[in-house]
């Protein structure tokens, strides 16, 4: 396995200075830090595919968010992800506003359909992004229909509940606009997001073009990235529909969730689609 890895880092001219150090949080991918000539890296060892989604969606974004650190894709190959490391720090109230505006900005990235031109991964499970014009469409088949399927396969979900998840979202179109399709992290939960010493970072992307406030939804699921984000990111213009949107955009990960992790995350979906239901 080490072999693979270092040949690889060699044919880039990465020199491995000392052993390799396991990171924490990996149980999907098994994650390393290596120290080299060319200075410290990250090693992700997965699926294949799997990992050539993520440097697809680094190369976009590190193209996109240029206000924002993306990390670099160093080497990919033979099950290896190689990227360069990055140094964490603590979150201040400017890092919060300056992740605000760069998450603005990469959100001004438009495409003319919803989706990705290749399917990747949001954790273990398989994220299809076949693109489609109509963004409510796009959420119906792609996300929300397939996950509340699988859920119930696997009796994580009964039959009142998958119920309505299907009627959310069948009847997006009587509330949601269709708008254009920002490009998104895809998977941004706040464990993806590093305050450094220069500035905020975002790292393990699901990249997709999708409505914006998935990003956001995503942010909010497991805490809040704070007063200082939102006023830089709204910029006075917050959408009126901002919590159904919320509630809507949360649902996805939520019956991810609920699929990856089991049970316990029923009662979330369960006040996800209530809100959704009250508008």
């Amino acid at each position: 396995m080490e072999q693979a890895l270092f040949e690889l880092l060699g044919a880039q001219g990465l020199v491995p200075q000392g052993e390799l150090h396991s990171l924490g949080g990996g149980d999907i991918a098994v994650v390393y830090w290596l120290a080299t000539s060319r200075g410290p890296v990250v090693a992700k060892r997965d699926d294949a595919q799997r990992l050539a989604g993520e440097a697809d969606g680094l190369r976009a974004l590190r193209e996109a968010a240029t206000s924002l650190l993306v990390p670099e894709v160093l080497a990919l190959g033979d099950g290896w992800l190689v990227m360069e490391a990055l140094d964490s720090g603590s979150r201040s109230s400017h890092s919060a506003s300056a992740l605000g505006e760069g998450l603005r900005q990469l959100h001004a990235h438009t495409a003319s359909a919803h989706g990705w031109p290749r399917d990747n991964a949001c954790g273990r499970t398989p994220q299809p992004n076949a693109p489609m014009v109509d963004g409510r469409a796009f959420q119906r088949e792609r996300r929300l229909l397939p996950l509340a399927q699988a859920c119930h396969t696997r009796g994580l979900l009964d039959a009142p509940l998958r119920r309505r998840v299907e009627s959310v979202a069948e009847t997006l179109e009587s509330w949601l606009p269709d708008a254009p399709a920002s490009l998104l992290h895809g998977d941004l939960w706040s464990g993806n997001v590093l305050h450094t010493p220069v500035g905020p970072a975002i790292i393990d992307p699901a990249v997709y073009c999708h409505y914006p406030e998935v990003d956001l939804a995503m942010l909010t699921l497991f805490g809040s990235p704070g007063e200082a984000f939102f006023e830089a990111y709204w910029d006075g213009d917050a959408p009126h529909d901002w919590p159904r949107r919320e509630a809507l955009f949360q649902l996805y990960p939520l019956l991810n969730h609920l699929l990856l992790f089991g049970s316990g995350y029923r009662g979330g979906v369960e006040r996800a689609v209530a809100a959704v239901e009250s508008g």
